[in-house]
């Protein structure tokens, strides 16, 4: 397949990923943004955006082929793990240069109360009855949570919420990021949490949180990143950048 034309893809939906566009934009490196969609207000990423999935791996498939993509830098989060399988395996099968730009995880400092858990199945056991538990893992994820009866739900989200929680045990929370640690702190006190769950989605933008809940002596839930094997990685933005410049001389 001839891509000579063709531009690069960046998957984006972290601030490294907004980071990056942002260069290849004031460098004038020929690229498009894909966004997820899940933000109803996005920050502008700088480059020609295009939202939504791509309707499965046929639909991404096609879409690469139709834009004569060159590369692949996957920035989105860590834990959108299936469209990182399905962008790896779909580069490899097209011979596309793929890379992932992944931020190191959070690790524990030794204050920190972290029970590391791999799914949301294991919760029940791990969370008494008759806790106050933040939910730190977005809405997306918020109807995996019906398991937790008998204990009251937070879950924070930056848009307004479509519609009522949907469990009689919880409640939005309403907040744009970052947070600044006392106001994190402040946050869990006046909701009188004393358990959270998050994901490791390491870098500063979510760290307050875990911070804050150091300081409180709170228990936190952390679910493991599940690694994608075979899989060309880098952790900062500069290497990322590195790396596609390379793209181009090598095209």
């Amino acid at each position: 397949m001839n891509r000579d034309m063709g531009a690069g893809l960046v998957l984006a939906g972290t601030s490294e990923a907004r980071e990056i566009c942002h260069l290849l934009a004031s460098q004038e490196i020929r690229a498009i943004a894909s966004m997820a969609g899940v933000t109803r207000r996005p920050q502008t990423l700088h480059l020609p955006t295009r939202t939504g999935g791509f309707g499965g791996a046929a639909g991404f498939k096609a879409y690469l082929s139709a834009q004569k993509i060159s590369w692949v830098l996957d920035a989105t989060h860590p834990f959108a793990v299936q469209m990182s399988q399905t962008a790896a395996s779909l580069c490899s099968e097209q011979n596309i240069p793929y890379l992932m730009l992944q931020r190191a995880p959070w690790t524990a400092q030794s204050q920190d109360q972290w029970h590391m858990i791999d799914d949301v199945s294991e919760l029940p056991a791990l969370i008494p009855e008759g806790h106050v538990v933040f939910l730190g893992t977005g809405r997306q994820t918020l109807m995996d949570y019906h398991i937790l009866q008998g204990r009251r739900l937070i879950c924070r989200v930056i848009d307004g919420p479509i519609g009522p929680f949907p469990f009689e045990n919880g409640k939005y929370a309403i907040g744009t990021p970052p947070f600044s640690l006392e106001e994190e702190v402040d946050f869990l006190r006046r909701e009188n949490v004393d358990w959270l769950v998050v994901k490791n989605a390491g870098g500063d933008g979510g760290r307050a949180k875990l911070d804050a809940a150091r300081q409180l002596n709170l228990p936190v839930a952390m679910y493991r990143r599940k690694s994608i094997p075979s899989v060309r990685t880098v952790s900062t933005v500069r290497a990322a950048l590195g790396w596609i410049k390379e793209q181009g001389s090598n095209g």
